[in-house]
């Protein structure tokens, strides 16, 4: 074990990136405190309470809860305790795209950050270092120290830190444990070089010093907008040669595997689709295309957008596909399988399952939804928030497949679930597959796989 400087930290923002990264921090430093705090009583509550139902669920996360809880990991909602116990503060919390206002639809809403900023302004009595997990726009540490400086007292010293997080939800832990890099930013002063010099100590416990990149804050808080931008655009990219496949009698499978074997591309996100979801893609490219219109950057702007319009381009054409075969065949109902945005997580932000099952009823079809893992009223909340009345009898959740495939012969594979591979297949169903994680000749549709004639 490295000698660690830093005793307590604490990290505001219990969800899928402050609750892994906490629980791995407190398994591989067991010298330091740490408490994940949280205005949601509730959530709270459940990192608490049942270890089989926390609120996020993550391959291999309860083990590590379970060993580490109350002995060096602690949650609380009691944030101003939190900070004043803590000598380091990470910021994880939810930056969603603005609703109202200057850059509406595009720009990241920082009210959860500058709150946390003026509740640490307020609550510390001693100096601290704030640390930035939570994505944001670059230049957003210049808004946090001017807040902390402004509200809070004026003998307490603040160092900001931008560490992006790099993790893929459903290999969270995997990705913690085995980091390809780990990204500091900070100040250029010596203060700020000490400061980043505590962060890394942390992390040598269990990554390689080569693998901690040093940068200042400014790139840092850029290069976690700029790799979900590259990881997204290779989505859209091989999805928009997927509907020339279909045109052509192309197989996209084969035409992914023949360049991804080019070493300078590589095999990696070039799996097609029905659209890439999750909280972090849309919204952080959308965030990118405000930041380059604000600085006169249009056609840069342009480049970008162009990725977020393929994707929705992707989960419209599915759609239709679904909805003029049903049509056709007189059917009005169809087995949704996967409502979580990929396969490992209950977490269903900006899952494609939403605006494919929005489509369908307007066309006036019927819904049956079975997720492993997303709960019915995880499910009837994203459909609410889409303005489609969950009491309606054309949406029916369900609790296994088994019950599912009982209520239609049709159905549509919506995340890549390991359960949906597996299962035997009959040759009574009808698949259209989302994810083509079967074989082409168990699918009546596949998308890049199926030719149109």
């Amino acid at each position: 074990m490295k000698k660690v400087f830093t005793k307590n930290i604490c990290c505001i923002g219990a969800g899928y990136v402050g609750g892994p990264t906490m629980a791995v921090i407190a398994e591989k430093c067991p010298d330091i405190n740490v408490i994940l705090v949280d205005n949601n009583k509730d959530k709270i509550d459940a990192w608490n309470g049942d270890l089989n139902n926390l609120p996020v669920y993550e391959p291999g996360l309860r083990e590590i809860v379970q060993k580490v809880r109350n002995k060096n990991l602690f949650f609380s909602y009691d944030i101003d305790n939190a900070i004043q116990k803590s000598e380091m503060i990470f910021i994880a919390v939810n930056t969603p795209t603005k609703l109202n206002g200057e850059g509406a639809g595009m720009a990241a809403d920082l009210k959860y950050v500058i709150s946390c900023a003026r509740q640490i302004a307020r609550a510390a009595k001693s100096d601290k270092i704030v640390v930035e997990k939570s994505t944001l726009p670059v230049r957003t540490a210049e808004k946090v120290k001017e807040i902390l400086i402004s509200e809070g007292n004026k003998n307490i010293k603040f160092e900001i830190i931008s560490n992006p997080e790099f993790l893929a939800e459903g290999t969270a832990i995997s990705d913690l444990y085995k980091s390809d890099r780990v990204l500091i930013g900070g100040d250029n002063t010596k203060s700020g070089q000490k400061a980043v010099d505590l962060l890394v100590e942390i992390y040598k416990n269990w990554i390689s010093e080569d693998k901690i990149l040093r940068t200042n804050v400014w790139s840092s808080e850029l290069s976690k907008l700029a790799s979900n931008a590259m990881l997204a655009q290779r989505i859209s990219s091989i999805n928009s040669l997927s509907a020339l496949c279909e045109k052509t009698g192309a197989n996209i499978d084969e035409v992914s595997n023949a360049i991804g074997l080019d070493k300078r591309i590589g095999p990696e996100f070039l799996k097609s689709s029905v659209g890439f979801g999750g909280s972090c893609f849309k919204k952080d490219i959308l965030n990118l295309v405000y930041l380059c219109k604000h600085y006169g950057l249009n056609e840069v702007a342009d480049y970008w957008h162009s990725v977020v319009k393929i994707n929705e381009y992707q989960k419209n054409r599915f759609s239709k596909k679904i909805i003029k075969e049903l049509n056709n065949s007189g059917n009005n109902s169809i087995v949704l399988l996967g409502w979580s945005f990929k396969k490992n997580t209950n977490d269903s932000r900006e899952s494609a399952s939403i605006d494919i099952a929005c489509e369908l009823l307007n066309a006036g079809i019927h819904i049956i939804i079975y997720d492993p893992m997303v709960s019915d009223d995880r499910i009837f909340q994203d459909l609410s928030m889409k303005k489609v009345n969950v009491k309606s009898k054309k949406i029916k959740v369900v609790d296994s497949l088994t019950n599912a495939l009982k209520l239609s012969n049709t159905v549509a594979i919506l995340t890549e679930w390991d359960e949906f591979k597996d299962y035997k297949w009959e040759n009574n169903f009808k698949i259209f597959d989302g994810r083509n994680i079967l074989s082409l000749t168990q699918c009546y549709y596949s998308i890049g796989r199926s030719y149109e004639n």
